[in-house]
């Protein structure tokens, strides 16, 4: 006498754990990964060495002068090796074909949408805010004594780059998501980061400043470095701005997943 096999249904918890799991050994294994933070770890040590330098050299040095301006002043530039990163994470799959085994592994897209985004913003959140403490000490290290590093500013400057780094990395998830295109992404995330906060305000009308002001690199230099100062920026507003969009793309990049097949 024989008897069905009763289908075991694994756990969404169990499925999520395990695609974390997978995620997080595919990111590490990926020379592209090392390569992003090598060129980010140049660009956020060194630039605070050299902000250090600049400081320690000053002959009228300003005695509330803190090393933690360096942190947010070299995560800017360096915010793009971090998105480059997760957007590299998510799309290079598309690129290979290999997103069509990644889903035959991992069927439920809801679950593979939520461990990829949040290994690979994870990942870029918190190696870029180890990095800007370590802009810091670097920029500490090196004005020798003309610069202080004050724990409460400290804590309060790595909590809004990290902020902002995950905010901008949840947001080039979306779009990789959303494109399935590496250089698409990568196009698009520096349009709405660098280029276009920069440019449109030049043209000299006010619906376009107003366009500018509501895109999330505007907002992220507000946050970071306190400017600009006369367009009406708040933090609160910025915040809710920076998270509006890395919401909205996340839903969009969510949705196209779930809906759209993969290899197309």
């Amino acid at each position: 006498m024989t008897t069905d096999a009763m289908p075991v249904r694994i756990s969404s918890g169990r499925v999520f754990a395990r695609a974390c799991a997978a995620e997080w050994t595919r990111l590490w294994t990926v020379k592209a990964t090392w390569w992003f933070l090598a060129v980010a770890a140049s660009i956020m040590v060194g630039l605070g060495a050299v902000a250090g330098l600049d400081a320690g050299s000053d002959p009228t040095p300003s005695p509330n002068a803190s090393a933690w301006a360096a942190a947010h002043f070299t995560v800017l530039p360096a915010q793009f090796a971090f998105l480059a990163l997760v957007l590299s994470a998510v799309t290079s799959d598309y690129a290979t074909g290999g997103i069509i085994p990644t889903l035959q592994w991992t069927p439920r897209r809801t679950i593979l949408f939520l461990a990829r985004t949040g290994v690979a913003v994870g990942t870029a959140t918190v190696a870029g805010t180890v990095l800007a403490l370590g802009s810091a000490v670097a920029a500490f290290v090196a004005a020798r004594s003309a610069l202080s590093l004050p724990l409460g500013e400290g804590i309060h400057g790595l909590a809004t780059i990290a902020f902002v780094l995950a905010a901008g990395t949840a947001l080039a998830a979306g779009l990789g998501f959303l494109l399935r295109n590496t250089a698409g992404g990568l196009v698009s995330v520096f349009l709405l980061i660098l280029l276009l906060p920069l440019i449109l305000p030049q043209f000299g009308y006010a619906w376009l400043t107003t366009v500018a002001d509501l895109l999330p690199g505007s907002r992220a230099v507000f946050l970071l470095n306190g400017e600009p100062t006369d367009r009406g920026f708040t933090n609160t507003s910025s915040v809710i701005v920076m998270l509006a969009w890395a919401i909205g793309m996340a839903v969009l990049g969510w949705l196209r997943l779930i809906r759209d097949d993969a290899n197309h």
